[in-house]
């Protein structure tokens, strides 16, 4: 228990300094960067809900470390002016050798709510890839 419970920590942690890295070299080569491709867009792209850049970026971060680190269940929020969003994973599952996990991403736009699910994979690399 208390193995899997320094793991969590260790892979909250590097998460974290991944996704920082972004904000000290402008996202250009940074690891972030290389997480954040790697979602492909992630299910808030099949959304229909129009975001700006930085919205975007914020909202596959949450999508990422809702992935990586948070305990099934629990939300990762983010806010961007008139929008915001939430991601909750469900408990991680096997699929062959790869972690895989189910996801819901909530917006609200304005009052208005919308809600898409999907599911990624862990590589590897450390990356996910959204299952289509």
């Amino acid at each position: 228990m208390g193995n899997t419970r320094f793991r969590i920590a260790v892979t909250a942690t590097l998460a974290a300094v991944a996704l920082s890295s972004c904000a000290t070299t402008g996202g250009k080569g940074s690891a972030s960067a290389l997480y954040i491709s790697a979602l492909q867009g992630g299910i808030v792209a099949r959304s229909g809900v129009e975001l700006s850049n930085s919205q975007t970026q914020r909202a596959l971060e949450a999508e990422y470390r809702a992935l990586e680190a948070a305990p099934g269940g629990q939300p990762v929020a983010w806010k961007g002016n008139d929008i915001s969003g939430q991601v909750i994973a469900a408990a991680p599952y096997q699929v062959g050798q790869q972690n895989c996990r189910q996801y819901t991403h909530k917006l609200k736009v304005k009052g208005n709510e919308t809600e898409v699910r999907g599911a990624a994979c862990r590589n590897p690399n450390g990356t996910w890839t959204p299952l289509t």
